[in-house]
């Protein structure tokens, strides 16, 4: 059975001094419970609802770490799947950590904060197919099941290429094509050596069309994992902040007995995982259910919502409290051709921007893509295939996620969320 809290010290559930959420202001709008926090890490502070970044493989594609920051970007997030195989946790923790790895010291001499996963979902992604946010031909996000199809030994017969147990999960590295165990407390040493601020245990990823009995056992392990997770992680703290990720997929029973079993152990924040539905209304009734649970149990914690952040899904779920949202979405648009403005998406392949001179992404933007470039070079740069085109699409559509961001606590200080 999964670890009762009793089996944790009491000093495990006090606030930690390495890392602190501070409440600004909670909005008095009725029927809203959008809040404005401030958290601090060992490395920096942020302030929330906030959008994360996501730096794949200890980098963000397209744009350097100072990019980054001069988008205002705060935290990011790695991911521990990818990190795993290359370089590897003793290559980085050789070079000091993460935040030294990754080059993320300023001139000040903050680093900023990190945030990384367990690799789970890389892994199940192999496994059962993955939600995803999947690029449609005009650049919309559509939250969708992909089958991924299983590869198949030379008598032509299916194979696995994952295998779960109790103890976790082997899979096969797709750099060497060598075995791989993946268990909660090596996810934990791991991250114990990227030294990143905020840590993810490990946790099954059942697809959206798991049966009931099938998602039951799924949410069962998961919650052992995450015990054992919670387990390894006090044994040497490291001044690092651990989430623990609730599930339940798309049943709500199973979501308030996650909710309630995880919230009773010493975790420091609590991410929303797995799959929350077939499109954004099932997602957002989840959610909906899954908050106003949380509020039940009067939640002074973080609370991260996993691999969602598109501006409509945002703005659908900010009201609900959810404080930090992490997503590769602005900057897959960007590679593909699309940048977020406050007039809608727009499209700089499209001819008509060829002879846009003058006029750049967006009018109100102040990152330097906009206050340098016009449309009609951007467009000439995507159609030429020139690689800066990807830096500069990234460096504006990031910029546009953190003023978005920005402007949503606005509303939220105003109580209009």
């Amino acid at each position: 059975p999964p670890p009762k809290p009793s089996y944790f010290d009491k000093s495990t559930f006090s606030e930690k001094p390495f890392f602190k959420q501070e409440l600004l202001h909670q909005s008095t709008k009725p029927g809203s419970s959008a809040r404005i926090t401030k958290i601090t890490t060992p490395h920096g502070s942020f302030l929330t609802p906030s959008f994360v970044a996501v730096a794949t493989n200890g980098a963000l594609k397209g744009l350097t770490i100072k990019g980054a920051r001069e988008s205002n970007q705060d935290l990011i997030f790695c991911n521990s799947y990818h990190l795993l195989l290359q370089p590897g946790p003793e290559i980085i923790k050789g070079a000091g950590g993460l935040h030294e790895f990754m080059g993320m010291k300023e001139e000040d001499g903050t680093l900023g904060p990190l945030i990384t996963d367990s690799g789970g979902f890389q892994v199940f992604s192999l496994k059962y197919g993955t939600v995803y946010e999947d690029l449609k031909t005009k650049g919309e996000l559509k939250r969708a099941v992909q089958k991924q199809k299983k590869p198949s030994d030379p008598s032509g017969r299916r194979k696995n290429p994952v295998k779960v147990t109790e103890e976790g999960v082997i899979f096969t590295s797709y750099r060497d094509g060598k075995k791989v165990l993946l268990t909660p407390e090596s996810t934990i040493k791991a991250q114990k050596d990227y030294g990143s601020d905020i840590i993810i245990p490990l946790d099954e990823l059942p697809s959206y069309d798991t049966d009931l009995e099938e998602l039951e056992r799924s949410v069962e392990m998961t919650h052992r994992w995450e015990g054992r997770s919670l387990v390894e992680h006090y044994k040497n703290v490291k001044d690092q902040a651990i989430y623990g990720v609730i599930h339940g997929g798309v049943d709500k029973p199973l979501r308030s007995k996650s909710l309630k079993y995880l919230t009773s152990l010493p975790f420091d924040g609590f991410c929303i995982g797995g799959s929350l539905g077939g499109n954004r209304a099932e997602m957002v009734e989840m959610l909906k259910h899954v908050m106003s649970e949380v509020t039940q149990f009067k939640r002074i914690k973080p609370l991260h919502l996993l691999g969602i952040a598109d501006e409509a899904s945002i703005s659908e779920t900010v009201s609900l409290g959810i404080d930090t949202y992490d997503s590769c979405f602005p900057t897959r648009l960007a590679r593909h051709g699309t940048l977020l403005t406050r007039t809608g998406k727009l499209h700089i392949k499209s001819g008509k921007h060829s002879k846009s001179y003058g006029v750049p992404i967006d009018e109100e933007c102040g990152c330097e893509t906009c206050e340098r470039y016009d449309r009609a070079y951007l467009n000439h740069l995507l159609k030429a295939r020139e690689p800066v085109f990807y830096e500069l699409a990234t460096r504006h559509n990031l910029r546009y996620m953190n003023d978005y961001m920005a402007g949503l606590r606005e509303k939220i200080m105003n109580n209009e969320i």
